[in-house]
């Protein structure tokens, strides 16, 4: 009798660990939980207290579907949107701060193609990027690689701009390719704007939260993954940094621990704050909540670096007659 109690005792509690493992699992590496609300870093109220220019300034959206907007829930919820201008259901910390309160003149004009990859991105620079008049600035915000590194799923053998399953080995000359295209990208677009521009480039994030392990993100096993995207990354950190007018946007560093890792606590990329998925469901692009922490900051790059803010306020300095000495 003894015996059966005691092997009784061990199916249910080895029943109970079994449950309490499979709780685990699905709570924390499978489950996907979005989260609701904000997202993303603040932005400051003070720069959106005074305009910043009456200059005519162009925003110019360049790149692939991040900055088409692909997955965000209504057009005007899209990162490039939204800096223009505040949907009508806008979070309260951010109304009142887009692009259109602080620059009267502004218009706007996305180029970004969804599914792009950078040799695209060239050939749209090449065709749709008129030269602009001299009294217009440009402000271009621009997305480009990410599909580079993804296009075949590993479906078919690699190649340029679908290079999925690649060695480093392989993707030597692709990157080099990359660095050379993405710098031709950049001399062209500030080309096109003999007024002047800034160009506002953000790295490419990470699904998998540093990880790299693809099946997570339900793609087939790529060893060198990490490594070639760590490469694409060093040639877009190489290209802004040789060029005074293009600024980083860290879309890599924003989005850890908004992957598939999210929930898992005891990574280091864990978000205690927000421990919430910000991709859609296709993978590659964000939800509706990070394209709000996009939005966010390439905003405050833009406030960071950008020679338009507080540009009325100087100019107007410039043009007030000095006080004669006593």
């Amino acid at each position: 009798m003894k015996i059966k109690k005691r092997r009784l005792a061990v199916v249910c509690a080895t029943g109970l660990i079994a449950i309490a493992c499979a709780g685990f699992y699905i709570q924390y590496f499978m489950m996907r939980p979005i989260g609701s609300g904000p997202a993303g870093p603040d932005v400051a109220d003070q720069p959106f207290a005074e305009t910043w220019s009456n200059r005519p300034v162009i925003l110019v959206g360049l790149g692939d579907s991040i900055t088409a907007g692909l997955g965000a829930d209504s057009p005007d919820r899209t990162f490039f949107q939204r800096m223009v201008e505040n949907p009508s259901d806008e979070f309260p910390d951010m109304r009142g701060k887009s692009l259109s309160i602080v620059l009267p003149n502004l218009t706007a004009k996305n180029l970004a193609i969804s599914g792009s990859t950078s040799r695209e991105h060239l050939h749209v620079i090449e065709d749709r990027m008129p030269t602009h008049d001299a009294e217009v600035f440009g402000l271009v915000v621009m997305t480009s690689g990410g599909n580079d590194l993804i296009h075949s799923y590993g479906q078919r053998p690699p190649k340029e701009c679908a290079m999925y399953g690649a060695t480093l080995a392989e993707a030597e000359p692709w990157i080099a390719s990359f660095r050379e295209r993405l710098g031709t990208m950049l001399d062209k677009i500030t080309a096109s704007f003999p007024g002047g521009c800034e160009i506002y480039l953000a790295d490419i994030y990470d699904p998998t939260d540093g990880v790299g392990d693809a099946p997570s993100v339900y793609l087939p096993h790529w060893p060198d993954a990490l490594a070639i995207h760590g490469r694409y990354n060093e040639v877009i950190r190489q290209c802004i940094a040789a060029r005074e007018n293009v600024y980083l946007v860290p879309l890599h560093e924003t989005f850890l621990g908004h992957g598939s890792h999210a929930t898992q606590f005891w990574r280091s990329t864990y978000v205690a704050d927000d421990p919430h998925y910000w991709f859609y469901e296709n993978i590659e692009d964000p939800n509706d909540r990070g394209y709000d922490a996009i939005r966010r900051v390439f905003l405050n790059e833009i406030i960071a670096h950008s020679s338009l803010v507080g540009a009325n306020k100087a100019d107007a300095e410039l043009a007030s007659p000095s006080s004669p000495d006593p």
